[in-house]
């Protein structure tokens, strides 16, 4: 049945992408000739169970909840994306798997499982758990379908230390396990440990010599929150997703109850206390939370249509031979469609509100937004200024910083506005599609995956992708389209205003005060400070691979097998990225010479240098070009090693052709 070879794939991180890249070599393998199929097998090295990994491990907490809806994430070609690629073995995103669960319950579910999948509907946010679940119940499949076409799969639990090169493959140093070898090695490590910054050390060493607690930057269901003290502040530095793990954890975990009032969205609840909670003092760069998700049935609201910013418009760039930058040529084409979804959805709601017709304003604005170069901007003013009384308009300036750069008198006037803030971003929540901030906000998240395949691979320019892209749209749209559920922020408000949160204010500073012996926080814009003896970095580990604790990652960059991706800022100056250095598709880090290393890929996180975005989910149902790009990259991954290196064309490449010439406006082609 097979053609007397043996091909030995290890895959290092058992998580969602080595599941992912498990998947398309196995779909990859079915299509093969049985003629022509190797003796496969397909080594997964990951200390945690595979399918879940670390972040997804199915014993965690019921109360650490994604941040998408169960309708979004898959880590295998489901949907409308399946006719993109080799069938999968499976074919369930996480909202398939989660309605056949409902009907033909898996003997692998809990109790708790089979709970949440009761009153879990497609728009509703999963437990990580559950996901984690998921990914078990996939990777077992998985498995299965591999040993009936003749393959294997085996799971090594042991971490990766170190690769070995020999004269075919590598050798995989395995902590406390005999090394393993084999023919190609996937790094699909996701998110790993890394050294604390200067000023984490700083306060940590500070902890040691005064007796305090620090909590550093962790995985949520790695932490020990049980050390949190009951009624003492506890500082909070990180008002995203972390924050509202360690929230939930500490008033819910701890007994405490979030009671429906009857009232409106943002007082709907009222909280009671166990009296074991310890009191929040949370701090942030712009000092309020991350906006909650809109509650909607899909994941783009469906009122939002890209009409500026489309594959086509944004691609123009590449085809003609010109590198982009954000700002100047990307930017104002999602901008114009944030602000159209805003306006229409205010004309569509509450078109009272308007000094003109509806009718009229939409038009005219329409005609505003379609001209062509810079003018657009003014002659939008103009409009706005017209036809939109002050109070109902909005701007990128604003959303970016919601409590305006100004003073507060003190922490009770810093609470109040934050709490004003809550209730606010909570109603619009509930309003969903009829909220016009919300809408605007869903065109900027529709925006990211068209933006994702457009800056890929070399597709905006480095000084660009460092101070523009990253430097401040990625913090402004991660604050207002990667929030938490609705219900958290409709809780948050709550403890607020059971005097269990508090604020620290914009720019935080924290400090130590060596004499009282105690963490210190505080703000240029409210006056007074907050004090106590413990900190907790309310954060993950940051995805910077020459602060990474890996020793697998370590000991590639030291042997010089691999090198961080070096960009070049406006002024000249070269800078370190987070993300490694790699060839194009199939990824294949770069060595210090600048080599591609031969039969060695790259997935996921590590990618961050080439990719916008690798740390979300692929989306069920999206292209294969956009929302699945980490399918489209495993498929390519699994492509090139059933073919010992080959390239491989895909099922339809009409992407491809519009990504190698993107490459090749790179490469000075």
């Amino acid at each position: 049945m097979d053609n007397g070879q043996n091909l030995r794939v290890a895959v290092i991180g058992a998580g969602p992408r080595g599941v992912s890249v498990l998947d398309r070599l196995l779909a990859r393998y079915l299509k093969m000739p049985a003629e022509d199929r190797p003796a496969l097998q397909v080594c997964m090295v990951d200390p945690f169970n595979p399918g879940p990994g670390h972040v997804w491990r199915t014993s965690q907490s019921r109360q650490f909840l994604m941040n998408t809806p169960c309708l979004f994430p898959t880590v295998v070609p489901a949907g409308r994306t399946a006719t993109e690629f080799a069938p999968s073995a499976t074919g369930l995103s996480l909202g398939d798997w989660v309605r056949r669960m409902a009907r033909e319950p898996a003997p692998s579910l809990s109790a708790g499982d089979r709970e949440e999948i009761a009153r879990l509907g497609p728009a509703e946010f999963p437990s990580r758990a559950l996901y984690g679940r998921y990914l078990e119940w996939t990777y077992a499949h998985l498995v299965d379908a591999a040993a009936q076409a003749g393959a294997a799969v085996v799971h090594y639990r042991a971490e990766a230390l170190a690769l070995h090169r020999q004269s075919t493959g590598f050798t995989v140093e395995l902590a406390g396990e005999d090394p393993l070898a084999a023919d190609a090695v996937v790094l699909a490590v996701g998110h790993l440990p890394a050294a604390l910054t200067p000023e984490q050390n700083r306060l940590s060493d500070a902890a040691s010599r005064l007796g305090l607690q620090y909590l550093p930057p962790a995985v949520p269901s790695d932490a020990d929150f049980s050390v949190l003290p009951s009624g003492e502040p506890v500082l909070v530095r990180g008002l995203g997703l972390n924050f509202f793990d360690i929230m939930a954890h500490v008033t819910l975990g701890r007994g405490g109850v979030f009671v429906p009032t009857g009232e409106p969205a943002g007082h709907a609840l009222r909280y009671e206390p166990s009296g074991r909670e310890p009191v929040l003092v949370a701090a942030s760069r712009r000092g309020t939370p991350y906006r909650a998700k809109a509650k909607l049935e899909s994941y783009v609201p469906r009122s939002v249509t890209l009409r500026w910013f489309t594959e086509e418009t944004a691609g123009r760039f590449a085809a003609e031979g010109i590198q982009p930058g954000f700002d100047h040529d990307l930017w104002p084409l999602l901008h114009r469609d944030s602000v159209w979804a805003y306006y229409s959805t205010l004309a569509r709601t509450n078109p009272q509100c308007l000094n003109v017709p509806a009718g009229d304003f939409l038009a005219e604005l329409e005609t505003a937004l379609s001209l062509p170069g810079p003018e657009w901007d003014a002659a939008k003013e103009d409009v706005l200024a017209r036809c939109v009384p002050p109070a109902r308009r909005t701007s990128m300036e604003a959303l970016a910083q919601p409590l305006g750069r100004r003073p507060f008198a003190g922490p009770e006037d810093l609470d109040a506005e934050i709490l004003r803030y809550l209730e606010d971003d909570a109603a619009g929540s509930a309003k969903g599609e009829d909220d016009p901030l919300k809408m605007a906000i869903g065109a900027l998240n529709a925006g990211r995956s068209v933006l994702k395949a457009v800056v890929a691979d070399g597709g905006l320019a480095e000084e660009s992708w460092l101070t523009e892209l990253r430097g401040w749209f990625e913090p402004l749209v991660e604050g207002l389209a990667s929030g938490p559920p609705p219900e958290r922020i409709e809780q948050l408000a709550a403890l607020v205003r059971a005097g269990l949160v508090h604020f620290v204010g914009p720019d935080p500073r924290f400090d130590v005060d060596e004499a009282r012996a105690v963490f210190t926080a505080s703000s240029p814009w409210v006056t007074g400070e907050y004090a106590a003896s413990t900190l907790v970095e309310a954060m993950m580990p940051p995805n910077r691979v020459n602060a990474t604790l890996s020793p697998l990652l370590g000991d590639l960059l030291h042997r010089g097998e691999a090198r961080p991706k070096v960009m070049m800022a406006p002024n000249g100056t070269p800078v370190l990225t987070p993300g490694l250095d790699v060839s194009l598709p199939p990824y294949r880090p770069l060595d210090v010479k600048g080599q591609p290393q031969e039969n060695l890929y790259i997935l996921g996180l590590q990618l961050s240098s080439v990719q916008w975005g690798t740390a979300i989910a692929a989306e069920a149902g999206a292209p294969a070009s956009a929302g699945s790009r980490t399918l489209r990259d495993a498929d390519d991954i699994a492509a090139a090693i059933l073919s010992r290196g080959n390239s491989v064309p895909r099922e339809q490449d009409s992407g491809e052709t519009a990504r190698r010439g993107t490459a090749a406006v790179r490469a000075g082609a």
